[in-house]
Order: structure tokens, then C-alpha cells, then sequence
């Protein structure tokens, strides 16, 4: 039974792939209406998708098949949907975040604010958190976290060396000054006797250690070589040597569960800090074609960023107060040693100085990376005209956030990646050879997460799909008992649903699955869609309890000998911190950016042909 048992389990995937449409297929037989058949296909692709029995982004192309074979849309129709503003905006940044990446522009960044932040053990969690938050909202999530980690074990080790040698300097000046008292009444002794005076020159203290560099205890050095045990190590000096060693492996701990977790919070800042975010845009400009360009770089950021402070801030005190304990005046470092905070911030400052003055392709990266977001901000802020309203868009919204990452990515590969030298010669007389440009399409291939954009793909070909054949429409009339409660409520709900939901399925799969649903509820109780797809969106990453959740997870999981349950407890409050700070910013600031009091005019009518 036992080798049955594992059998199965080694080929659960074929299991999978085969059974899901098998038991499945009585659906659309028994109601073969559109919403039936479009149901199908959305449930084995979230099958697919939650199992990962076969790869994401082949799950992702089913529509193309199913939509066509089913009667629900023409294939030309399906493949339209894969490439879409959202999927360019997406890959420009994209581009924009490799090119930051490989000139390493983000590691001077994350060492030059660490510097300013400084080594006490709650500033500096407070600084490894705000500096990779920061970084996750233009690179991904798992090169911040990659990048963070190393730099803070770094510190870490060397706080703890320093504390080591602080008090091994403390113990063997209290041995030498027993040694000490003990000379000046022998050589009281001896004065008397035979009038000999004896210097503290002439004996000297040493550490005797073990094969494992432990110490063990004192030895005095006489004039004559001879060695004789001044004390042994005491318990109390083991104790304290091991209660360092565990005080530093649980700090690790809470530092790496910082990191991993800030880069996560930091990600739903921006637009495209994460798939979510883009997928939110893709599926409420589908589904609700009128909209006016309500969410944009500019108003995201307006609505996130703020929620994305209170997030970090909450989860600093909760992760300061499971590792670090709640006495803010000793882990900021109040009346402590300095010693050990020199050596550390010595440690940050030689790692900074490696990486030697800014080169010709960083400073480039950086002004392209501070037009491309100044222009994103500027396009069409809301409470003015932006530069593309006054110069492109006077009648229609020709130019888009995709627009300007297109515009402002391709630069990368158009200018050098150091100064040309027109009239030099190279050292054999030669003319020289032209520089090459700071981009070159083999690393961006590389390093480009093209199954994210075939997800995206799938995702608006599932939003559109479920418009036509009349599924929304047929959710969002199941719905309606919902009207009852109260709008608070309903958010609350979704959020935890979703939360739960996300630490099993890729925060991509999750928002594809709920963000449809979800506006059809809205439209049928008439609350603003935004109400619940810009919540959920949020929530969707709120992936913190499990390892296997997201890859900064994982990495921090196996980084810092982590426990499950070290992250299954801290997560765990931390999904309500977001859930929490989520519903306070959708309630206060977000009513008041987005009107989500009313029910716009432009939900009434959806996308037809």
C-alpha cells in the first residue's frame, strides 16, 4: 500500500493534468450555455494554476485554445489580449530595473543609506527595511531581497565579533588586575626579605583556548617562560558567550524576515513594483473601458505609498518586538558601547568604498532612471494637466505610462556605456574601438521574466472572456443577497479571502482569479469597483507565513536557518497588519483620492462588441 501510495504522489502532476478536465467536463455537457463553458475554463485554469502541474505560463495560453474551441471568442480576438499597454508598461520597467541591476546601482544605493541610518540593532532593521522597500518598488522583489541579505549578515557578524572581543579584553583585564594584587603582596613579601624589587613588566597575561578557538582560561607568563593558570574560564563568561551566540542567530533571524518582508511590503508601492499592480490597471481598463485612466503611475502612487509606510512601520515594532524585544532605549543603542558600532559601520563603509566612484553607465541609469519616474508622476498627475494632456492628449489618450517606459528603456541600448574617445588611439596605435552600449538584448533576455507577461496575458484573456460569454454578468446576479451587508465588511472579507488564498497560489494566479469576480460583485451592489479590486490587489500580496510563498521568502527561509514556524508565527500577524492597514487606507485617503463613496457612471456600462 505504502509503495501505491508513492506512486501516486510521483505522478500526481500527469494525475492532475489528465482527472481535472475528465471531471469537469459534466459542466459545459449538462449546461452547454457560454457562462457554463467559460466557468470550465476558468476552473481547470486555476486548478492548473493552484496545483502548478504543469507551468504557470503554459496555463496561461489554455484560452487560446479553450476560447476558440468553445465558441466563446475568435482566436485572433484571444491573441490580441496578450499584448496589451499594461504588458509594455510592465516590460519597460522591466528593462529599466535590469539595467539598474546589472550596473549595480541598487547595491551603492542600499550601502549609502545604511551609512546614513547608522548600526544600532532597531535603526539599523528600520534601515535594511525602508532601503529594500525602496529598491523593491523598482526592481523585483527577489533581486532586493537577494542583494539585502548578504550585506546584512555582514553587519550582523560584525557586531557580534566586536561584542566578543569587547568582553575578552574586559575578562583579561580582570584576570591581569588579580595578577596584579597578588605581585604587590608577594613583592611586599619580599622587600622585607631580601629587599628585591619586582616590575609588572616582567610578568604578562595570555588567553589559552581550545581546538574550536574557546577560551578556557588565563595563563601567566614569568620571567623564567614558565606558564602557570591564572583562573579558568568561569561559567559566567560561557554563559554570556553563549547567550551572544543565540542573541545574534535570533537577530539574523528577525533581520532576514525584515528584508524579505519589506521587499514584499515595498513591491505594491508602485505601479510596476509587482505583477498585481499591473494586472489591476490591465483588468479595470478591460472590464471597464470608460474609466478615464482613473488608475495610472501617478495615482497608484498616491494611494499606495502612504499604505506602504504604514505597513513597514507596523511591521517594524511587530518584528522589533518578537526579536529584538520592546526595550526601544537598549536595541537603539542608548548608553551603549561604541566600539562595536564603529567596527560595523566600518564594515558598511569599506563594502561602499569597493565599489569605487560612480562610473560614466551608473550616472547615465540613474538620470534615465529619475526621468523615466518624473515623467510616469508628471504624464497626468490628476490635479493638473500633465505634459502628454497639453502636448499629445488634447482629444485622446494617445500616450500612455507604456508609452513612456518604451521611450525612456530604449535609451539603454542607444547610448554607451562609457565615453567614446573620437581621437584617441588604443595602446597598439589603432583607432579605437567604439564602446559598447549599456544594454545589450543577450542580458536583457536573460533576466527578463517573460512568463510573467504571458501571465498578464492570460489574465485579461480570462477578464474578457468571462465578459463575453455573460459570466460576469451571471456572478454578479449570484451576488446580490451581498447589498445587505455593509461595504466595510465586504472589503474586510475579500481581503482575508484573498490573503489566505495568495499563501497557497502565486499572488499573480490569486489576482487573475478574484479581480473579475470581485468587480462583478461591485457592479451588482453597486459599490464602486475600486472599493474591492484595488483592496484585493494589495492583499494578494500580503504572502507571509510560508516559505514556499514567494521566493524573498524562500530565500530568507533557507538564508537564515529559519523555522517554519519563525515565519509562520510572524506572518501570521503580519497578514493582519496588512489586512488592517489596507482597509484604514481604502477608507480614509483612498474615499477621498478616488470618490469611492458613489458608484461611477462608467461601471454602469461594460466593455460589448
Amino acid at each position: 500500500m505504502a509503495g501505491f501510495l508513492k506512486c501516486l504522489w510521483r505522478f500526481r502532476n500527469f494525475i492532475v493534468i489528465i482527472l481535472t478536465p475528465l471531471l469537469l467536463l459534466a459542466l459545459p455537457l449538462v449546461s452547454p450555455t457560454p457562462e457554463a463553458k467559460c466557468g470550465f475554463a476558468i476552473i481547470l485554469m486555476a486548478l492548473y494554476w493552484c496545483t502548478e502541474c504543469i507551468p504557470l505560463a503554459v496555463t496561461a495560453l489554455l484560452p487560446v485554445v479553450l476560447f476558440p474551441m468553445m465558441g466563446i471568442m475568435e482566436g485572433t480576438e484571444v491573441c490580441i489580449q496578450y499584448l496589451k499597454d499594461s504588458n509594455m508598461l510592465f516590460f519597460g520597467g522591466l528593462v529599466v530595473a535590469i539595467a539598474v541591476e546589472h550596473w549595480n546601482l541598487h547595491q551603492r544605493i542600499a550601502l549609502q543609506v545604511l551609512l546614513v541610518v547608522g548600526v544600532k540593532p532597531s535603526l539599523l532593521m528600520m534601515g535594511f527595511m525602508s532601503t529594500t522597500a525602496f529598491l523593491s518598488m523598482w526592481i523585483s522583489n527577489t533581486a532586493a531581497t537577494a542583494m539585502m541579505l548578504p550585506i546584512s549578515s555582514a553587519v550582523l557578524q560584525q557586531l557580534s565579533d566586536t561584542e566578543a572581543n569587547a568582553e575578552e579584553r574586559e575578562y583579561r583585564l580582570t584576570a591581569a588586575m588579580a595578577g596584579q594584587d597578588n605581585q604587590t603582596f608577594e613583592l611586599d613579601d619580599t622587600k622585607q626579605t631580601n629587599n628585591k624589587e619586582l616590575k609588572p613588566e616582567d610578568s604578562s597575561i595570555s588567553m589559552d583556548k581550545d581546538q574550536d578557538g574557546n577560551f578556557k582560561g588565563m595563563k601567566e607568563l614569568t620571567e623564567n617562560g614558565v606558564t602557570s593558570n591564572v583562573c579558568d574560564m568561569s561559567p559566567d563568561s560561557e554563559q554570556r558567550r553563549l547567550k551572544r551566540e543565540q542573541k545574534y542567530a535570533k537577530l539574523l533571524k528577525g533581520m532576514s524576515l525584515s528584508v524579505c518582508y519589506s521587499a514584499t511590503i515595498g513591491g505594491t508601492a508602485t505601479l510596476t513594483g509587482c505583477t498585481p499592480n499591473v494586472i489591476m490597471k490591465g483588468q479595470l481598463d478591460e472590464l471597464f473601458p470608460e474609466n478615464g485612466g482613473i488608475i495610472n503611475f501617478a495615482t497608484w502612487f498616491g494611494f499606495a505609498f502612504p499604505t506602504v509606510v504604514l505597513m513597514l512601520a507596523l511591521s517594524w515594532l511587530w518584528i522589533q518586538f518578537m526579536f529584538l524585544g520592546f526595550n526601544l532605549k537598549k536595541s537603539c543603542g542608548c548608553g551603549t558601547n561604541k566600539d562595536g558600532d564603529r567596527e560595523a559601520y566600518r564594515v558598511i563603509k569599506d563594502q561602499y568604498k569597493k565599489l569605487g566612484g560612480m562610473t560614466f553607465a551608473e550616472v547615465c541609469v540613474l538620470v534615465i532612471f529619475t526621468l523615466v519616474v518624473l515623467m510616469w508622476f508628471t504624464r497626468e498627475p490628476g490635479f493638473i494637466p500633465g505634459w502628454a494632456t497639453v502636448l499629445f492628449n488634447k482629444d485622446k489618450p494617445y500616450v500612455t505610462d507604456g508609452t513612456v517606459a518604451i521611450l525612456m528603456s530604449s535609451l539603454f541600448f542607444c547610448i554607451p556605456s562609457n565615453l567614446p574617445r573620437c581621437f584617441g588611439k588604443s595602446k597598439d596605435g589603432s583607432p579605437p574601438e567604439a564602446p559598447t552600449p549599456m544594454l545589450n538584448w543577450g542580458v536583457v533576455n536573460e533576466r527578463m521574466p517573460w512568463n510573467i507577461i504571458l501571465l498578464l496575458g492570460g489574465g485579461f484573456a480570462l477578464a474578457h472572456g468571462s465578459e463575453k460569454s455573460g459570466l460576469s454578468k451571471w456572478l454578479g446576479e449570484c451576488l446580490l443577497p451581498l447589498q445587505s451587508v455593509p461595504p466595510f465588511a465586504i472589503c474586510i472579507l475579500l481581503c482575508l479571502l484573498v490573503a489566505m488564498f495568495t499563501e497557497c497560489s502565486s499572488n499573480t494566479a490569486t489576482t487573475t482569479l478574484f479581480l473579475p469576480i470581485v468587480a462583478s460583485m461591485a457592479t451588482a451592489i453597486k459599490i464602486h469597483p475600486m472599493y474591492v479590486m484595488l483592496p484585493c490587489t494589495l492583499a494578494a500580496s500580503l504572502a507571509f507565513m510560508l516559505p514556499v510563498a514567494t521566493p524573498p521568502n524562500a530565500i530568507a527561509f533557507s538564508y537564515a536557518d529559519l523555522k517554519v514556524m519563525d515565519m509562520a508565527k510572524t506572518g501570521f500577524m503580519l497578514n493582519l497588519i496588512g489586512i488592517i492597514a489596507i482597509n484604514i487606507a481604502i477608507n480614509t485617503w483612498g474615499v477621498a483620492m478616488f470618490q469611492l463613496n458613489t458608484f461611477p457612471s462608467w461601471a454602469n456600462v461594460t466593455k460589448s462588441h
